[in-house]
């Protein structure tokens, strides 16, 4: 067995602030044998408005917000996946950041990076709200991979959960599970979020960590929250609807190759 983590935050544009949660909840999962935690979708900032994640972005491999992921991860010995970070990219002339999922292992060593691929920009007409993702975030291009102690683990972010194809590339190539962290919106959440979630495990049979924002942020902006682990076969094994904290599960993936020897339908992929 294999126990992992999902972080459930309010983040909101105070960098120490939130850095502090995260130290918190992460002693929480490590404390409860985690070996492999996630933090959510913009856990070190989420700013007034969009734009303002252009003023906190960092350089690749320095800044304040990658040392505490990986004085974090060393300290407590667990491999952390940290979110998103707003990291600058020197290709992008007009100013715009990646959002950049990192990973640390258990000494604090980075070992992988992923760019959110698929950006938000969506009107919800009925809920009054409007996003733009792209005038502010340059989307990444590349699909990643991790060997972790909990599986091989493929990255995604928030509305990449809306692309299957990402999902079954990644499990063509191996994932064991996925991590998504998110900040999804309360309407879109209502949804779909758990049916989408538990799809993606199901049709890869792969582990699903979903780490969330949750709750009204500074400027009033809204999330749906409800983080969740969802096994290879679609269940829940652990979720927190509401508030601030830490959900573990233990996952199997012993009886996880055993279902998909018995159950082949990744073998019978035609397309």
């Amino acid at each position: 067995m294999n126990r992992v983590a999902a972080i459930q935050m309010t983040s909101g544009p105070d960098v120490a602030a939130n850095l502090a949660v995260a130290r918190r909840l992460l002693g929480d999962a490590q404390q409860a044998g985690a070996v492999l935690a996630a933090l959510p979708e913009n856990f070190a900032f989420l700013g007034i408005n969009d734009v303002d994640k252009r003023a906190v972005a960092e350089a690749d491999g320095n800044g304040l917000i990658q040392d505490f992921l990986a004085s974090t991860a060393r300290d407590l010995r667990l491999w952390v996946v940290g979110g998103t970070v707003p990291l600058r990219v020197a290709e992008a002339a007009d100013g715009r950041v990646a959002a950049a999922s990192l990973v640390f292992d258990a000494t604090g060593q980075r070992v992988a990076r992923y760019d959110k691929i698929h950006l938000f920009d969506v009107d919800l007409q009925t809920a009054g709200e409007r996003y733009g993702e792209s005038r502010h975030v340059a989307p990444g291009s590349q699909p990643q991979l991790v060997d972790t102690p909990a599986g091989k683990l493929g990255l995604a972010v928030c509305y990449d959960i809306r692309f299957p194809e990402l999902f079954r590339l990644l499990s063509r190539r191996g994932a064991d599970l996925f991590v998504l962290p998110s900040a999804f919106t309360v309407p879109t959440g209502q949804a779909h979020w758990e049916i989408l979630l538990r799809a993606r495990a199901i049709e890869n049979l792969a582990t699903m960590i979903a780490p969330a924002q949750w709750g009204t942020h500074p400027g009033g902006r809204k999330t749906h929250g409800d983080s969740m682990i969802v096994d290879h076969w679609g269940r829940v094994l652990a979720r927190l609807p509401s508030g601030t904290g830490a959900i573990v599960a233990d996952l199997d993936l012993i009886e996880q190759s055993a279902r998909r020897i018995a159950f082949p339908s990744l073998e019978h992929r035609v397309l």
